[in-house]
């Protein structure tokens, strides 16, 4: 009998992705603090995040595979994170222009069986162009961005703000490294093509 699947996220973005793999699966929102902690790396932060969102389901959750995933983007020691406001979007895109910026997506894959954990992070570099204030302001009127890591939906619209993307895994940007998921659940026993 196949194992319950169980994606540890509320994010439309990761259970439209999820939906590719033609898995059954539920979904449940994690409680998790994502700060960051002191001094820690944008890529340690991803993936912790990832293991720590997989971890606080696994008691509803006694026999499944739970997937935890979280994304970090950052240029230097500064990072994007969700906006959640306008003015917090336009002040991350001014940062972020002309600028190259790693998304790094962080995956856990939990056994909460075995307590057994595959953790991987997927680096996406995104190149965003010198964009002017009149081109932010027209990219925001027409995208509701301000629940997206960097403020830009690379699916639709945002992918006009960018000059390139270099990564393993175009779904990573997006929020949920399926090729790298793949490798994981084959590896747990998970029948795919």
């Amino acid at each position: 009998m196949p194992r319950l699947l169980v994606l540890a996220s509320t994010s439309p973005f990761r259970r439209e992705l999820l939906t590719r793999l033609q898995l059954p699966f539920e979904t449940i929102a994690p409680d998790t603090d994502e700060s960051a902690l002191p001094g820690e790396a944008p890529a340690a932060t991803a993936t912790r995040l990832a293991e720590a969102k997989a971890r606080a389901v696994m008691q509803r959750y006694p026999d499944a595979l739970i997937i935890g995933s979280d994304q970090v983007a950052a240029h230097g020691n500064e990072r994007f994170g969700k906006p959640g406001r306008r003015e917090n979007a336009i002040a991350q895109l001014r940062l972020m222009r002309g600028k190259e910026v790693v998304f790094h997506t962080g995956l856990c894959l939990l056994d909460s069986l075995s307590n057994r954990v595959q953790v991987s992070c997927v680096d996406t570099h995104v190149g965003f162009r010198d964009l002017s204030d009149t081109e932010i302001a027209a990219y925001l009127d027409k995208e509701d961005a301000l629940n997206c890591a960097g403020s830009a939906k690379s699916e639709g619209l945002g992918i006009s703000l960018l000059s390139y993307l270099r990564g393993d895994d175009p779904n990573a940007l997006i929020g949920l490294p399926l090729i790298a998921l793949c490798g994981m659940l084959r590896a747990a026993g998970v029948a795919l093509p």
